[in-house]
């Protein structure tokens, strides 16, 4: 079993997810704990709505216990897992732009927050919701999971290419949507 430090190595998650796929609860369990955090960080960035971001978690989650029999080790664990939340995620922005939005949503976006680092995640998380889904996607996974290229490819089902220009675009949007026209934040796009 792998040690339960929470150390997410590739070879820890394999046999975590072929012991699962085998029926062993408790290494599903360790894998539900110690991806829970993440999977629920990229919904949140992806979907933008507190309450939509857990009910996309919760799909995720449940995807991945229904499907962990799928996981045929072709890529790392996380690769798989990334993929179902931001499957997850993209279905759950599916399913609310279908819904009514409630004006109390709007004016929840609007309240200042107590703290200058609440208040620029905030800043973050709002201009997050004003860049193009795709673009958007591809920034949070590399951005927030710290995915590689060929691993946000693989996500995505689409070439690095597009990956990469996904990025670039993104991170110019939300550069934009923030006001900083100092491109130096901004993480290299020319390598994993």
């Amino acid at each position: 079993m792998a040690d339960a430090s929470g150390d997410a190595s590739a070879g820890g998650d394999t046999a975590l997810a072929a012991a699962a796929a085998g029926g062993d609860r408790q290494a599903l369990a360790t894998l539900l704990d110690r991806h829970a955090d993440r999977v629920h960080a990229i919904c949140r960035r992806i979907v933008t709505h507190p309450e939509d971001a857990l009910d996309a978690t919760q799909e995720a989650l449940i995807a991945l216990t229904r499907g962990i029999a799928r996981f045929d080790g072709r890529a790392a664990f996380t690769t798989w897992l990334y993929r179902i939340a931001t499957n997850a995620a993209l279905d759950e922005l599916r399913r609310r732009s279908r819904r009514p939005i409630p004006q109390d949503t709007a004016a929840d976006a609007t309240t200042p927050s107590r703290e200058g680092a609440v208040d620029a995640r905030l800043d973050v998380d709002r201009a997050l919701a004003d860049v193009p889904i795709e673009f958007r996607t591809a920034v949070v996974l590399r951005d927030l999971a710290d995915l590689d290229y060929p691993e946000i490819a693989a996500v995505l089902g689409v070439p690095v290419g597009t990956v990469k220009s996904r990025i670039a675009r993104g991170r110019r949007a939300l550069r934009d949507a923030l006001g900083n026209q100092d491109a130096s934040w901004e993480r290299q796009t020319d390598g994993p």
